[in-house]
């Protein structure tokens, strides 16, 4: 019965793992994200953030699932061994957590300000020259996030609205593309504290897990009770 406690709490850690690599899959190819990565300008600060984030949620998910694994065979098999390389897994996992909630916490807004100067890069240098080729990288901006342009407080627009917007956008003021990024984000970056102090929490869980069985085992040996260790 309590091997089975066991693996089923494993399983939830393997769950974990696979949510976090669907998560960075799915935000690393959405085409909001990439539409913005993939404008080619030199000072494309989004650029990097957008790579970093999706190989540091794919080495997280990796490194979880193989902790999971381990977790799970040492349970099984009584391992020492294995259990200590699932300890250190899910050491791993937390000391690259702790780094990443402090940027998150200290660069807030890094996300959003860097989509927004890329935005407004591309948009200043149509409008000093309609003909250049960025002008497609404006409309697909324009088309990813039904928006029109950075519209004045005079309510005028320019060459560049007419040409570059969505049909159904053209004019509309409440469609402010700035806004739009912005309201974007929010509404998925705001779950991210949230998922991070829960993923730390599920590190410390499982250091604390790995120990206990470490030590149940190593017990159970010393005391010729292998295969009858109980986990409290």
């Amino acid at each position: 019965l309590l091997c089975c406690k066991s693996l089923s709490k494993n399983f939830l850690f393997q769950l974990l793992g696979l949510s976090i690599a669907t998560l960075s899959t799915v935000t690393h190819y959405g085409l909001h994200f990439t539409v913005i990565s993939n404008i080619s300008l030199e000072s494309n600060s989004y650029r990097v953030i957008h790579h970093a984030a999706f190989y540091f949620g794919i080495c997280l998910s990796m490194t979880l699932i193989l902790a999971a694994l381990l977790s799970s065979a040492a349970t099984v098999r009584e391992s020492q061994c294995l259990t200590a390389m699932g300890f250190f897994c899910f050491a791993l996992a937390f000391c690259g957590l702790i780094p990443a909630a402090c940027w998150r916490y200290m660069h807030s807004t890094e996300v959003e300000d860097s989509m927004m100067d890329v935005y407004d890069l591309v948009y200043e240098e149509v409008r000093r020259n309609t003909s250049s080729f960025r002008r497609h990288e404006l409309t697909a901006i324009h088309e990813a996030f039904l928006c029109c342009g950075k519209h004045s407080p005079f309510g005028d627009t320019t060459n560049v609205e007419h040409e570059t917007c969505p049909p159904s956008q053209e004019g509309d003021a409440e469609q402010d593309c700035l806004r739009e990024i912005h309201d974007f984000l929010k509404k998925r970056m705001d779950f991210v504290p949230t998922l991070l102090g829960v993923t730390i929490g599920f590190m410390v869980y499982g250091m604390i897990l790995t120990s206990f069985l470490w030590f149940s085992i190593h017990f159970s040996s010393n005391l010729d009770r292998k295969g009858r260790y109980v986990l409290r």
